[in-house]
């Protein structure tokens, strides 16, 4: 099994507390889904706090798979992680960081650590599935971030 790691950083011109209130919006996931994704959120409790739990069904139907994570490591104004409980990564670990880099702007960051299962079959889709999915996502999760302090 190997890990693999992918890694999203964008300045946004404003706090990182302003950021991190942002993320923990009611909404905010729905905002950071690319329209015709095929994500749909079946429960979620909590909100981004530690124990807090949300469950997708993530795929096209009939290919669809159900994905809970467990959020983690809340930091008020600083992180908070996304951990898998059950899904379709052998594991599941996202990390979202918001650094302040001075009194109105941070740094954006997505750190994702995975795992999938089928060993060398696994590593294969990840170069060629995965990675190339998490690039395309995080592109317009950061481009709609920064677009939303831009306006402001």
């Amino acid at each position: 099994m190997s890990l693999h790691v992918f890694l999203r950083t964008t300045p946004i011109h404003t706090s990182a507390q302003a950021l991190f209130d942002w993320h923990e919006a009611p909404g905010a996931f729905q905002q950071l889904t690319p329209p015709g994704e095929p994500v749909r959120v079946l429960t979620q409790v909590g909100g981004i706090k530690d124990g807090a739990q949300v469950s997708v069904r993530v795929g096209p139907w009939p290919l669809s798979l159900r994905w809970d994570l467990e959020h983690r490591d809340y930091h008020y104004g600083e992180s908070f992680t996304d951990q898998q409980v059950r899904g379709p990564f052998r594991s599941w670990r996202h990390v979202h960081r918001m650094v302040a880099t001075g009194p109105d702007s941070c740094i954006l960051e997505d750190r994702i650590e995975y795992a999938l299962p089928f060993g060398l079959l696994g590593d294969l889709a990840a170069r060629l599935i995965v990675e190339p999915k998490l690039r395309r996502l995080f592109e317009f999760r950061h481009d709609v971030t920064r677009r939303a302090f831009a306006a402001r």
